[in-house]
Order: structure tokens, then sequence, then C-alpha cells
């Protein structure tokens, strides 16, 4: 279970990512969009992992290893942020959020359940 801390911590690295990526890493993403999901923080607040999810394109991959190769200039452009509300700013692992993605297979699956109608005992 998260602490308060570590929630707000998150929540912090959530926006402030955001606000880097919208600023400084727009060409990186070449018109695709890319949402900071989730965030969850360690318990000595020293690792972040970040869960993205990619809207309009189909190379989240490649995208995901450019983010994941300029890890150390986001890292600095955050502590550059919110060094004067953190310690210890955080070293940042990024992950692809298919949540939504996992959520619409299942609904597709109950779509196409057909159940037939079930069939009057007579006594």
């Amino acid at each position: 279970m998260e602490s308060k801390r570590q929630r707000q911590v998150g929540k912090l690295i959530q926006k402030d990512l955001g606000d880097i990526f919208q600023r400084e890493f727009r060409s990186l993403f070449a018109g695709n969009f890319v949402t900071i999901t989730d965030v969850k923080v360690s318990p000595d607040l020293s690792v972040a992992k970040v869960y993205l999810s990619f809207l309009k394109t189909h190379n989240r991959e490649a995208i995901l290893d450019e983010i994941r190769e300029n890890t150390k200039k986001i890292r600095g452009l955050f502590g550059a942020m919110a060094g004067k509300q953190l310690r210890i700013i955080p070293n940042f692992s990024f992950f692809v959020d298919d949540t939504a993605e996992y959520a619409q297979k299942i609904e597709q699956l109950f779509a196409n359940i057909h159940i037939p109608p079930a069939e009057e005992e007579e006594d």
C-alpha cells in the first residue's frame, strides 16, 4: 500500500513529466500523443515506475525506446523543475500501460458472447 507521500510524489512526477514531454520532447513524438497514465514510487522515493499510454501511433515500442534512451536528460530536466520540492530525484523506469487495450479486448469478448435463451422446463 502506498503512503500519502508516495502518492504526492507520484502526482508531482506525473504533472512535471507531462510538462517536460509537451515542451522539450514534442519533436521526439512526431505528432503522436503520449500520456502518463500512472506513476508508482518506491517507499524510499528513489525509483519511479512511469506508465505511458500511446494514442495515434503504431510504433509505440520505437517511441518508448527513444524515451528510455533520453531518461538521463528527462531526469535532469525534472530535477531542475522539482529540485526544491524533493530531496532525492528518483530514477525513472518507463513502461507501456496497456490497460485501455486490455479493457477493449474484454469488452469485445463480452460483446461476442452468444447466450441462448433458457429453455422452459415442464412439470
